[in-house]
């Protein structure tokens, strides 16, 4: 059954807006669980724009899910994934002037790095994803390097459906889902798992959810932006349904 990770960056880039204590992401953690998230994904970025050293600690002490650490493959976070073991580490690329991860990792320009940098964290007991384009060659070299799980960026079919008129069968939306779904079966058929996400929102999921073989969705901005008007926990429940409907028409 189709998993659900929520990234909780914003609600630390909304408490980072004023250097304060609140709102507390441990304490949104908890409210993504209770709402049926079945993963938090944080991003300990090199600049600590929202998420920092502290609260990733906190949140491998005091939640009850898994945890998903989003990271760039550097000396200084691989150490820090392997003295705090969360139950995944995601590999991003990651640039100081984006605003948000802009595209996939480029693994096929840096494959001996990344693969020193996964034995690294196999070794520590941490199951490692790399976050790439939906591009046959990348999945192929994520398989070279030893990872376990590729997630496919979907923003590019998100931006598609945002601009082609909100249709999920407009000829451009369906091409990016088409190359979404033939990256799903090269990651399966090579024995890795399939995840997917980035700008997925309440009107694009279900296509994407409703992809075979997808194990998890991460969605992070959609959901803090529906939290502002309902609250965290209805958030997270309203984005589980829809995947999960998805899920039942696979």
């Amino acid at each position: 059954m189709i998993e659900l990770g929520v990234n909780i960056d914003h609600v630390a880039t909304i408490r980072q807006a004023r250097r304060t204590y609140e709102p507390d992401p441990v304490w949104a953690a908890v409210e993504a669980h209770l709402g049926g998230a079945d993963g938090i994904t944080v991003h300990l970025r090199e600049d600590r724009r929202h998420i920092q050293d502290h609260d990733v600690r906190r949140l491998r002490e005091l939640t009850h899910i898994k945890l998903n650490l989003e990271m760039a493959a550097t000396e200084e976070m691989v150490g820090i994934a392997c003295q705090i073991r969360p139950e995944m580490a995601m590999l991003v690329p990651e640039g100081r002037q984006e605003v948000t991860t802009e595209g996939g990792l480029n693994i096929l320009a840096q494959e001996a790095e990344l693969k020193r940098s996964i034995q690294r964290l196999a070794d520590a007991g941490i199951m490692t994803s790399v976050f790439i384009d939906p591009d046959i060659a990348q999945v192929e070299a994520a398989a070279r390097i030893g990872a376990s799980v590729c997630e496919i960026h979907t923003g590019p079919y998100a931006a598609a459906f945002h601009t082609k008129g909100r249709d999920a069968r407009s000829p451009a939306v369906l091409e990016e889902l088409d190359k979404i779904a033939a990256a799903g079966r090269a990651i399966v058929g090579l024995g890795m798992r399939f995840n997917a996400g980035h700008a997925l929102n309440y009107f694009n999921v279900q296509p994407v959810a409703a992809l075979p073989d997808v194990r998890e969705l991460h969605i992070g901005h959609a959901i803090v932006s529906r939290a502002v008007f309902v609250g965290l926990r209805e958030a997270v429940a309203e984005m589980k349904r829809l995947m999960r409907e998805a899920d039942q028409r696979r």
